[in-house]
């Protein structure tokens, strides 16, 4: 017979599983929650040490930026999607063995802007030994790739910013998800790269299937077009990849409340009663995890768990996507939906943060959202963080 799964059960799971539900302790390192979430988007710096902070009891940016440039358990490289995430260090050779495995598409290039495969491949083992020991600026950085490969990857012919880059910078983000690139610490203003610690790729097949089945565990039950969407593939590479791996016994099928057929990693089928977030169940237990939690800018948790109408309920489909499309605001997040979304401005040493509730919070709901206020000045290491209740006027990712 096949389990059933309910929004509520989904949801505790994930949220206990994301240190949301009951925040890591002080002695869980940043490697450790990063981990949890399957990688910390980190375009915006500020935001990825939030991701991690908010999920910890003790953690600030002074111990984000210590796993980074100090003992390096992280490194800031690009991940799903292409796009700038933290990492941990030990989990280089399966994300850096998976991602490359992921096809894309001529990725929006004109025709003669393009890089053949082989150019792309020239590019990439240039930049990995240029960076190798050394941090280096972008401009540096084009200086040795064109040395090493030939005038045409300095080509500026890459439309960018209302300014041309040169041709090799297509597949930087190539060069991040294979391990030949991660960032270095800005060299005052200017941002630098360098290469990751050397290691081992895992067998390619081997780190895909074992991709899939951590991102079940983090954010199932969920379907090959959820995985495709958060991993920016094809729909279709995505389904064939369920398909073998239903097949070889390594993905189990449930039936998912309002979704249908989805899909867990093999085993991986107990859930918690969603009423108290914590205690196996098995297609058992209604009611919803209780708490307010305070989500920034592209976190992982509102990228990743689907069904997104369900995450987004009725006003905050509107209010707190952009198009459709989730992170592009910092959310407020009450028991295990959206509710609003809010927004913090920085003045030296204190800190505003401006909610925007949907709905009206109860008095419990009002506490825990001052403490979760107090928890991101904590994190940000500000003196003071106030709470505003009322309307956020800044846009998408302002």
């Amino acid at each position: 017979m096949t389990t059933t799964i309910t929004w509520d059960q989904a949801s505790a799971r994930r949220l206990d599983r994301q240190f949301l539900a009951i925040s890591a302790p002080e002695d869980v390192p940043p490697a450790e929650v990063v981990a949890a979430m399957l990688g910390a988007h980190a375009q915006v710096m500020s935001a990825a040490e939030l991701s991690v902070g908010v999920r910890s009891t003790g953690l600030t940016r002074a111990d984000v930026r210590t796993a980074l440039w100090e003992d390096r358990s992280l490194v800031k490289t690009h991940g799903p999607r292409g796009t700038v995430h933290l990492l941990p260090t030990a989990e280089l050779p399966l994300w850096c063995a998976a991602l490359p495995a992921v096809p894309s598409g001529a990725g929006g290039q004109a025709p003669d802007v393009r890089l053949s495969g082989q150019q792309a491949d020239e590019v990439v083992a240039a930049i990995g030994d240029a960076l190798d020991g050394v941090h280096l600026t972008i401009d540096e950085l084009s200086e040795e790739v064109v040395a090493r490969t030939g005038p045409w990857a300095g080509d500026l012919v890459m439309p960018a910013f209302q300014t041309l880059w040169p041709r090799w910078r297509q597949v930087l983000h190539r060069a991040g998800q294979s391990g030949a690139l991660c960032f270095g610490p800005n060299r005052g203003r200017k941002v630098t790269y360098t290469r990751p610690p050397h290691f081992d790729p895992l067998p390619q097949d081997e780190a895909v299937r074992e991709l899939v089945r951590r991102f079940l565990r983090a954010y199932g039950p969920s379907t090959p077009a959820w995985f495709a969407k958060w991993l920016a593939a094809p729909g279709g590479w995505a389904a064939r990849l369920f398909a073998r791996m239903a097949e070889e016994g390594g993905i189990e099928r449930v039936a998912f409340e309002g979704v249908g057929d989805a899909w867990v990693a093999a085993g991986d089928t107990e859930f918690p009663d969603a009423g108290t977030g914590r205690g196996p169940t098995r297609g058992r237990g209604r009611g919803r995890v209780p708490g307010v939690r305070l989500l920034p800018y592209f976190d992982a948790y509102g990228i990743a768990a689907q069904p997104r109408e369900r995450l987004f309920p009725g006003d905050a489909y509107r209010r707190a996507l952009a198009g459709g499309q989730a992170g592009n605001y910092p959310v407020l997040l009450v028991d295990d939906v959206v509710a609003g979304v809010w927004h913090q401005r920085r003045q030296g040493r204190r800190t505003t943060v401006t909610v925007e509730p949907l709905g009206r919070l109860t008095a419990r709901q009002e506490r825990e959202l001052g403490e979760q206020v107090e928890r991101v000045g904590e994190v940000l290491e500000v003196a003071r963080a106030e709470l505003v209740v009322g309307e956020v006027t800044t846009g998408p990712h302002a």
